[in-house]
């Protein structure tokens, strides 16, 4: 049975809801409500309070489970056979097939969609090989928000499928950020770039975000008291050399820690077989819902957010903004960064002080930097104070969710 302030809890939802009108609307993206990975956690916290009637989605990949419990109206799927997805080999061959094949059938399967749907918003979220089919079904007389989360030439796109077709998905973004009714950019670097590109400015940023209840936990939040310093990472490993540089200077300075040193590692990849994995002192702990990681993650101490040392993959580095930040600041986690200097991690260090701070400018510091930081005694005390800031200033859920559904049409009473 639930308790008093649980039924409490769903009947304020009850009250916000029926005190809002949502419209129907359709979110349309290559990835599908329940998919692992920062792209669809953002999507999801945005629509927490959306009710389930009156949402439906559009993807290229089927929503295999429904672990994360996004609930909806209706699910339309212009699957992407598995073979077909360009990963490891026959990567050019198998983009040129999608691109001149599949994505003209997954456009009119999109239309279809829409009729069908009759949805009074749309909000696209162009990734990876849905861009194709979204540029060319939209614009299509119903509104749509627009939400750029990374650059199709970020993550050396050009090296796996080629520089022709990465090169017409940026463009078929800029179109779509271009034509939009409205649209938001993942971080303040972003932004700025895509009014350079397109002449039009983005309306907000989104992101993921803080909620009230984990303000309110870092309102109480005091120092740990374990007797392990243990360090999170939560997500896909992008940055492979920074990360790999990172783990071998952990290696190489943890028996001189007071402490002993733990790393754990939160998603759906498993790093186990990795040849720096060492079991003696990292944790594969796997996928967990979001709520069940929040609370995990309140028992760590430190966070890492790697990207790359270098600035050739300036689309990534310099634009993208890892989820995972988010997760460790509404934890409380001190945070190590790692990356260029222009990097959006490297920036927001920069701008607040988190942690600690590495970029390739320190990096044959990287032992004592390290050494010096996971030493510290009391993380919170030494920056809870900016964590606080940050989050207040940068990632407050609430501020962006009241602006999104707004431009989404609905009526907030």
């Amino acid at each position: 049975m639930p308790d008093r302030a649980e039924l409490l809890a769903n009947g304020a939802l009850r009250k916000t809801q029926m005190s809002r009108r949502f419209p129907k609307l359709l979110v349309t993206s290559e990835f599908p409500p329940n998919a692992s990975g920062g792209g669809p956690a953002v999507v999801r916290q945005m629509l927490k309070d959306w009710p389930a009637q009156s949402l439906s989605w559009w993807s290229c990949i089927p929503d295999r489970h429904g672990k994360f419990g996004r609930e909806i109206a209706s699910n339309f799927v212009a699957t992407i056979p598995e073979k077909l997805y360009p990963r490891n080999r026959l990567r050019r061959p198998k983009a040129f097939v999608l691109e001149h094949g599949w994505s003209g059938w997954a456009a009119s399967h999109l239309r279809a969609t829409i009729r069908t749907c009759k949805p009074d918003a749309i909000w696209a979220i162009p990734h990876q090989w849905s861009i194709l089919p979204l540029a060319s079904a939209l614009p299509c007389g119903t509104p749509y928000h627009v939400s750029i989360h990374d650059y199709p030439d970020a993550h050396h796109s050009a090296k796996r499928i080629g520089a022709k077709t990465t090169g017409r998905l940026v463009h078929l973004v800029e179109k779509l950020y271009r034509e939009a009714n409205s649209r938001d950019a993942i971080s303040d670097e972003m932004a700025a770039d895509l009014q350079e590109r397109t002449g039009k400015p983005t309306n907000q940023i989104l992101h993921a975000g803080l909620e009230r209840a984990d303000f309110d936990f870092l309102k109480q939040k005091g120092p740990s008291s374990q007797s392990t310093t243990k360090i999170a990472y939560a997500g896909t490993i992008i940055a492979k050399e920074s990360f790999t540089l990172f783990v071998e200077g952990l290696a190489r300075i943890r028996q001189r820690l007071r402490k002993p040193v733990e790393l754990h590692f939160f998603g759906a990849h498993s790093y186990a077989r990795e040849p720096w994995f060492d079991r003696a002192w990292m944790t594969q702990v796997g996928d967990l819902e979001a709520e069940e990681l929040r609370t995990v993650l309140q028992t760590f101490d430190w966070g890492f957010v790697p990207m790359e040392l270098d600035d050739e993959n300036a689309a990534y580095n310099r634009y993208s903004l890892p989820t995972k930040i988010v997760s460790y600041l509404a934890a409380g986690l001190g945070v190590i960064t790692m990356g260029h200097t222009k990097s959006t991690v490297a920036r927001l260090g920069q701008e607040y002080s988190l942690g600690i701070a590495i970029d390739e400018t320190r990096l044959s510091q990287i032992d004592d930097l390290l050494l010096q930081g996971l030493s510290e005694e009391n993380i919170w005390a030494r920056y809870g104070d900016a964590i606080r800031r940050c989050a207040e200033q940068k990632f407050d859920a609430v501020a962006m969710k009241a602006d999104l559904y707004a431009r989404l049409g609905v009526d907030q009473g």
